[in-house]
């Protein structure tokens, strides 16, 4: 099962059992409190996860890791091609 097929099968799942508690489609006699609560709960869900992937990405961000030998190479092969340049005539 893909990724995609996983996240799907999630939310349609909290969507059916939403439906299901906020427009008592069983039948289930809930307190009227429990549908009043249901109700936000879609933008709830939103919100908690824009936190999450806030901090998620924040985090890899902050833990990424430098290389410095393919930095130290790139800048080395820069310099080989200037020189090149130069052999050719081009002026910078």
């Amino acid at each position: 099962m893909t990724k995609l097929l996983e996240w799907l099968l999630g939310c349609s799942l909290i969507g059916m059992a939403w439906g299901l508690v906020t427009f008592d489609l069983l039948d289930l006699q809930l307190p009227a409190q429990y549908r009043e609560l249901a109700w936000p709960m879609p933008v709830y869900l939103l919100v908690a996860f824009g936190c999450y992937s806030l901090a998620t990405v924040g985090y890899r961000v902050a833990t990424f890791n430098d290389c410095e030998d393919a930095a130290k190479e790139l800048q080395a092969q820069i310099k080989e091609a200037k020189a090149e340049l130069k052999k050719k005539g081009l002026k910078m």
